[in-house]
């Protein structure tokens, strides 16, 4: 097995979202419809911007919002299936990942977990229902 050379969505822990969201908004990036009061999706050229509290970031990821190596940002690599978080999870763990928090059914209804790489930068790996995948393996938002 391999890892797709690809990154779905790069999450920004912020301060505030509607300020943040305004922020980018005024660059004249467009948020989705897919968007929500404490999340912002923005479609990129092959990938997602995600606007998401910091505080709500690390305890998605079940780490300290002050532990060293977490630094508000997480790259996600989405996949179509929960058995494909699993597998993925489980081969960058015998890649010398470190297992940060265990795939599992989450709140908003898909299923992911996460890993570290060897600097502590957070990957998740994630099957979102919501967000379909294209042809090459970009997720699609609402516009």
């Amino acid at each position: 097995m391999s890892l797709e050379r690809r990154i779905s969505i790069i999450t920004l822990g912020v301060a505030d979202v509607a300020a943040s969201t305004a922020f980018y908004q005024r660059l004249g990036w467009k948020k989705s419809s897919a968007s929500q009061e404490s999340v912002t999706f923005i479609q990129m050229r092959g990938t997602v911007l995600a606007l998401f509290g910091r505080e709500a970031l690390a305890r998605d990821a079940e780490v300290e919002n002050t532990a060293p190596g977490f630094s508000g940002v997480t790259l996600a690599h989405n996949v179509s299936s929960p058995t494909g978080v699993d597998a993925v999870v489980k081969f960058a763990v015998s890649c010398g990942a470190r297992l940060v928090k265990a795939p599992e059914k989450v709140s908003w209804g898909g299923y992911s977990g996460y890993f570290a790489d060897p600097d502590g930068h957070l990957w998740e790996v994630a099957h979102n229902p919501f967000f379909p995948m294209d042809e090459h393996g970009h997720i699609v938002l609402p516009e």
